[in-house]
């Protein structure tokens, strides 16, 4: 590569605009070789997608007739979010719906309600103490939103303290509470020879390579 430092003004601009034109090069060549090499990459992946889909729908059918048997011999349909089947071998498979926590605004006039009245106990270090503990139960998660396993506490408190600023507090909140199923899923696992059980990987990020892949180009620089 030229030394740049040793070119007269004249050389250096030629230098730079030659520069400037071979990355311009290579950049067109980048985006042309991206235009031929992902669509295929996209429908590989569509079609693997499209299969998880078939195989997905496929285990539900089969396994709604399990669940049903399981049903008639228990005499019971508990109220719970999944199901799970084993073999004597070790091997499992548990089907169900996952929930996202959610509230309507109305939470907001719940948990107002409760600050009122734990801010009015402030008296000394250990009354302090317990009005923490309990902003700690209202704190909500990053997508705002409040765990109903530490309403259940706040509850709980509520009817401990018997003040009906609190306990009306609690119940605004757990009357907000408006879960939503998300989605469906599937796992599966095994007991190994070691007797470990191991799950099964089903999504495309925790299934491993089948190959040794060096893949240090896409990790950071510093590592």
């Amino acid at each position: 590569m030229k030394d740049l430092s040793q070119l007269s003004e004249k050389d250096l601009q030629a230098e730079l605009a030659r520069r400037r034109e071979e990355k311009r090069d290579l950049r067109d060549q980048y985006k042309e070789l991206s235009n031929e090499v992902i669509p295929g990459l996209f429908q590989r992946l569509e079609q693997v997608s499209k299969e998880l889909s078939k195989v997905k729908a496929s285990v539900f059918e089969d396994i709604l007739a399990l669940t049903e048997l399981k049903i008639d011999a228990y005499g019971v349909k508990a109220n719970q979010q999944s199901h799970t089947f084993s073999t004597d071998k070790g091997e499992t498979l548990t089907i169900g719906f996952n929930v996202n926590v959610g509230y309507d605004d109305s939470v907001y006039i719940g948990i107002a309600k409760v600050k009122e009245f734990i801010n009015s106990q402030i008296k000394d270090e250990t009354t302090a103490k317990l009005v923490n503990q309990i902003h700690r139960l209202l704190r909500m998660d990053s997508k705002g939103n409040l765990d109903p396993r530490r309403v259940m506490e706040l509850k709980q408190m509520a009817n401990e303290f018997n003040d009906l600023n609190f306990i009306e507090g609690v119940e605004i909140i757990e009357a907000a509470y408006q879960p939503k199923r998300s989605s469906w899923y599937i796992k599966a696992g095994y007991r190994n020879t070691s007797g470990i059980d191991v799950n099964l990987p089903l999504s495309i990020s925790t299934v491993d390579f089948s190959r040794e892949l060096d893949l240090t180009i896409l990790l950071p620089e510093d590592e």
